[in-house]
């Protein structure tokens, strides 16, 4: 056996290396050159448009084209020479791949930030959380589709992998219902997040109170809703939350709302003069829009009167100050003009007390 090692199979040619090394550096050059022309072309063509979109977009996917046209000029020149082809060739079925997801998931960004700045310039606001919502879980959705196919392509470049997908397909019936079962709670966020971007419960900039809480939609996740409170907690209200019970929107089609203020006071109380003095206060508020003002006795109990009064505003926000402030004033204004009406927990005994009058016992 060691009469038949032949020490001369293990010299290295270097000039065919060389020559590889070679063709590597110039088709690099080559490939930067070309990108150079076409993304000055590009970038000259985007600079005639009207709209800054374009030029946006170009701008994102500008890194991974420069280095796709660097892998295609490799692999081209990996085509005419063999010792090139045997490193390029295991690597590029790991980046071919990987350029492929990174321009699409570039160009998914840059279209999602060119239509979030024209609704910038939108003066429907109504329209605007709309669309935004829909760009946003859309956007989301196909950053995940691409992530996804993209590392399963990379892991289809892996022999070992590629045998157990084969393995796998083999017996497809009980591999698909392995995955499913486990993949259920990831599939029904994907489509309830579908669902919320097509059906659109709630939108982004809501007003929604879920559970008890109040606060306004501030991001939709294909899994889960942040809702940001008034006294700024973050609420992680799962999707499916929204689909499956029911819940309130207070901006659905607008901002202008009507809200209660309720005024329990004692059965001697006047309604005509509170009434009177109640449209005078909201009438002449700088937050009231002029649509509800109106007061009604909903209830008549033995002991208590129930006023309802009913005001509103061109905003959630407004119409929240409103209503704290009128409650304010209708206090203020009863201890004033009407404190009989105030009701007062009391106990009367005619004559007073038999005891009142008698000395303690020593």
């Amino acid at each position: 056996m060691l009469d038949q090692f032949n020490p001369a199979h293990l010299t290295i040619d270097w000039f065919a290396w060389g020559v590889a090394g070679l063709a590597l550096l110039l088709a690099i050059g080559i490939a930067y050159l070309v990108y150079r022309l076409v993304y000055a072309a590009v970038s000259k063509l985007t600079k005639m448009s009207e709209t800054t979109s374009d030029e946006m977009i170009v701008e994102r996917i500008r890194l991974p084209i420069k280095w796709s046209f660097i892998a295609i000029g490799i692999t081209i020149a990996a085509q005419m020479n063999a010792e090139l082809q045997s490193i390029w060739e295991p690597l590029g079925k790991f980046l071919r791949p990987a350029l492929l997801g990174w321009i699409a998931y570039t160009l998914v960004k840059g279209f999602t930030a060119a239509l979030e700045l024209r609704l910038e310039a939108s003066d429907d606001p109504v329209a605007m959380r709309s669309r935004k919502t829909r760009i946003a879980i859309l956007s989301r959705t196909a950053t995940f589709t691409i992530i996804f196919i993209t590392i399963g392509l990379m892991l289809l470049g892996i022999p070992a992998v590629r045998d157990i997908g084969t393995t796998l397909l083999a017996s497809a019936g009980l591999a698909a219902l392995a995955v499913g079962a486990a993949a259920q709670p990831a599939l029904k966020s994907l489509i309830a997040g579908l669902q919320v971007a097509l059906t659109e419960p709630m939108r982004l900039g809501d007003m929604v109170k879920v559970d008890g809480e109040v606060g306004r939609v501030e991001e939709i996740h294909m899994s889960f809703v942040k809702v940001r409170t008034w006294d700024e907690r973050a609420l992680i209200v799962p999707t499916t939350r929204f689909l499956d019970n029911s819940f309130e929107n207070w901006s659905r089609k607008s901002e202008m709302l009507t809200g209660p203020v309720f005024l329990h006071l004692d059965p001697i109380a006047e309604v005509p003069p509170i009434r009177a003095e109640f449209e005078r206060f909201v009438g002449s508020h700088e937050l009231f829009d002029g649509r509800t003002c109106a007061m009604l006795m909903t209830e008549a109990y033995p002991e208590s009167l129930e006023l309802r009064l009913s005001m509103s505003a061109a905003t959630i926000g407004d119409l929240w100050n409103l209503r704290c402030e009128t409650r304010e004033h209708m206090i203020s204004w009863l201890q004033v003009n009407q404190p009989d009406a105030l009701i007062r927990h009391r106990l009367e005994l005619p004559g007073g007390h038999p005891k009142a009058g008698e000395a303690p016992a020593p």
